[in-house]
């Protein structure tokens, strides 16, 4: 993980332990947890998950508070490539925000040396697959749901 990554509208930082109950409380909120497959996570859980490897996570934020979570994720056979997953909180969202932070995060990434970014949202979220491509990903391919997605999903590779 790095240094904060900005874009036109956002600036996307890492998490640190002081996001904890921030992230918890955004998990708890059902219009987030709904986008991912309605888990919440306590505190300890949180903590955990900003130390999992291989995965980076960050805090978006727009002009200086705090409106959204993405985390970077490799994987650690072959050379480096992996994908993104985040969300907004409803009051953040319908503004261009997520597009900024996702393009600006998937472009650094490209710089380090990865081979490729994708995401994989479900098909029914259309608002997030359009918001993917509105940060520069395109569809790659669809699929049946799998050990990791309870419903059909589009891949999408980060193409700027």
């Amino acid at each position: 993980m790095g240094l904060p990554v900005r874009g036109f509208l956002t600036t996307v930082r890492p998490a640190t332990v002081d996001d904890v109950d921030l992230l918890v409380a955004w998990h708890a909120d059902p219009e987030v947890s709904r986008y991912w497959d309605d888990e919440t996570f306590t505190v300890e859980e949180i903590r955990a998950r900003l130390e999992r490897e291989p995965v980076d996570a960050w805090i978006v934020e727009a002009d200086g508070e705090p409106a959204g979570y993405l985390q970077s994720w490799w994987e650690e056979e072959g050379p480096r490539r992996g994908g993104l997953d985040g969300f907004l909180i409803p009051r953040a969202r319908g503004r261009g925000l997520m597009p900024d932070a996702a393009r600006a995060l998937a472009q650094s990434l490209l710089e380090a040396g990865w081979s490729y970014v994708t995401v994989d949202p479900y098909e029914w979220n259309e608002r997030a697959v359009r918001g993917w491509r509105n940060a520069g990903f395109v569809e790659v391919s669809r699929h049946d749901p799998d050990e990791e997605h309870l419903a059909p999903w589009v891949l999408m590779r980060f193409a700027p």
